[in-house]
């Protein structure tokens, strides 16, 4: 591996492209420090402190730290996920997008582009609520978050929040185009590896002062490298199934007749599944902080507390919804048989056509269902981690699924022009190289 990072440099349009992405995410973390005008930077620290387990803090995990300290950066790169996860939504829907899809480069282009158009209205309404929510909001003792409120400091949130955005937008694109990986997952990924020197340092500190046992931080260490493996081997672990192509002469050439197979991920929908679960569970308690409801409150602090079983219950059971309901919308069985019948592929042992499609169906199926409770079983940890055993730290979840997902594949990235370039990758087999 040493040998695969010295080979890095040897490549001079490798090297240009790591450092363009490494001062494209430098550009993004002095952003996140810049506040929005005409906000009380103390009542609002005060305010999110108490405002932790809502989707807040969710939204501000995305952010990268910039939403609690109401940056030019504090709707972050969220308001283009949505929009692109409802794009997505909406082609199983309208059959113009499904068209589009089917297109090619140029489909996916101009989907781009309504996602783009979708980012700045969404940002927009974003704005506009969390400006008017802000004008609402005190700290714990009584003090205004926003300084002059009014029609003003609305409009002036609404546009700065707005170009924000899409200067992180335009940062996202510029490193898909020109740097490594993509640009959206990088930025995410900053935002969250961002924390991790706070947390490493606040858990040196309960050490130092005994608080914390030495053998725990040992096996801690010890879990934690574990769960990181286990991660890697399940988003890298494939599905196989066997295709046949039947030979075919045109002319005097003879196309087809060889093996290959359709690789069907365990974790098929990605982190989507708990985002969805998060908000979801997350909404009524951000309810709480605005409107003051008092079988809600009671409901929220009595039942669905984070950490709770009702809460950990109910999360495992959205999470699995999900999975099941993303897969379905993003992976079409029949779509995928039709194009096998169409090029004379086959599985063997299966009739082409709809017998295919349902053979798909039924193992994505099964394969989902593993991925459901390794998706659960990973976001469930933090909840044990921190309220059973009193780790002083975030581990898991959401934020570790995206920072390995987003490694792995800037890896993978890496990789590939290393070894286009005749140069020994990473590993000696390749980190492309996925094993049954």
């Amino acid at each position: 591996m040493l040998t695969g990072f010295q080979n890095i440099t040897k490549i001079p349009e490798l090297k240009k492209k790591i450092w363009f992405t490494l001062a494209m995410l430098a550009v993004y973390r002095v952003g996140v420090h810049i506040p929005t005008p005409g906000i009380d930077a103390a009542a609002l620290a005060a305010f999110f402190k108490r405002a932790q387990g809502t989707l807040f803090g969710l939204f501000d995990m995305f952010s990268g730290g910039a939403l609690e300290h109401m940056s030019v950066f504090a709707l972050g790169i969220m308001p283009y996920i949505s929009a692109s996860i409802i794009l997505d939504l909406l082609t199983v829907v309208i059959p113009y997008l499904d068209k589009l899809k089917k297109e090619g480069d140029a489909g996916r282009k101009k989907i781009t582009q309504y996602a783009r158009y979708g980012t700045v209205v969404l940002s927009l309404f974003q704005g506009l609520g969390i400006a008017i929510g802000m004008e609402s909001m005190s700290s714990p003792g009584g003090g205004s978050v926003v300084i002059d409120p009014g029609w003003s400091f609305r409009l002036m949130t609404m546009i700065t929040l707005t170009s924000g955005t899409a200067f992180i937008m335009w940062l996202g694109e510029q490193i898909t185009e020109r740097g490594i990986g993509n640009g959206i997952s990088l930025i995410i990924f900053a935002g969250i590896v961002a924390r991790m020197p706070t947390a490493l340092v606040n858990t040196l500190q309960l050490a130092r002062t005994g608080e914390l046992n030495f053998i725990f931080i040992i096996l801690l260490l010890a879990l934690m490298a574990g769960v990181v493996g286990f991660i890697v081997f399940v988003e890298r672990g494939q599905r196989r199934i066997p295709v046949q192509y039947a030979k075919r002469v045109v002319g005097r050439k003879v196309y087809g007749g060889q093996s290959t197979h359709l690789p069907l991920k365990i974790n098929t929908s990605g982190v989507i599944p708990p985002i969805f679960a998060s908000s979801i569970l997350m909404f009524p308690a951000t309810i709480t902080q605005f409107v003051q409801i008092q079988w809600l409150s009671s409901f929220v602090r009595d039942y669905m507390a984070v950490g709770g079983l009702l809460y950990s219950l109910v999360y495992v059971g959205l999470i699995f919804f999900f999975c099941y309901f993303y897969t379905a919308v993003t992976f079409n069985p029949v779509d995928v048989a039709d194009n096998m019948k169409k090029y004379g592929g086959y599985i063997p042992g299966i009739r082409p056509g709809k017998k295919t499609a349902d053979y798909i169906d039924h193992v994505l199926t099964r394969i989902t269902f593993g991925g459901a409770l390794y998706i659960s079983a990973v976001c469930v940890l933090p909840t044990v981690l921190i309220y059973r055993f009193k780790v002083p730290f975030y581990f898991g979840g959401t934020a570790l699924l995206i920072v390995i997902g987003v490694a792995i594949d800037t890896m993978a990235q890496i990789e590939s022009h290393m070894l286009t370039r005749h140069y020994e990758g990473f590993m000696k087999k390749g980190m492309a190289r996925v094993k049954r």
